[in-house]
């Protein structure tokens, strides 16, 4: 049996249940080394060399995170009612929970953002620029004592 080389692993097997939560989550290769307390490195060695911890973190589709995100996203953009509950303190010495709907109002940054990406042309800030000179006319271009006739505009503006 040959001896290993160099340090023992931080690995356990109990650390492919909890990738798999944490990417459930959303986490990313750097949260999990971060909550792992290791390099980004490490994380990938763990990949590379343990099966179970590879297999658990490619089970959550990276879609998973990033459509929690734009469904919130766009929740955010048109606004939103959830139901809440109020805690007041009685007058007899208690407490007294009060349900209520709260709703949350548009926002436009979350709208702009929104258009901006899923509506380029219509919503960007900066226009293209617009080239007008797109006929035929031709001039003249004196060089020096040279002349140069009949010169297209199309040709001059693409050099």
């Amino acid at each position: 049996m040959a001896n290993a080389v160099g340090r023992p692993t931080k690995y356990k097997p109990e650390y492919a249940k909890q990738a798999l939560k944490l990417c459930y989550m959303g986490a990313t290769d750097a949260d999990l080394a971060d909550f792992f307390e290791v390099s980004i490195v490490t994380i990938w060695r763990w990949k590379a060399s343990e099966q179970e911890f590879c297999n658990s973190i490619n089970k959550v589709e990276k879609d998973f995170a990033d459509n929690r995100v734009k469904r919130s996203l766009y929740q955010r953009a048109c606004g939103y009612s959830y139901d809440a509950v109020k805690i007041f303190n009685s007058d007899k010495g208690g407490t007294v929970e009060v349900p209520y709907r709260e709703h949350i109002p548009p926002d436009p940054t979350s709208c702009i953002f929104w258009l901006k990406n899923r509506r380029k042309e219509e919503w960007r800030d900066n226009s293209p620029p617009v080239n007008n000179i797109l006929d035929n006319r031709t001039f003249t271009i004196t060089i020096g004592n040279a002349e140069i006739m009949g010169v297209d505009a199309k040709l001059i503006e693409h050099e």
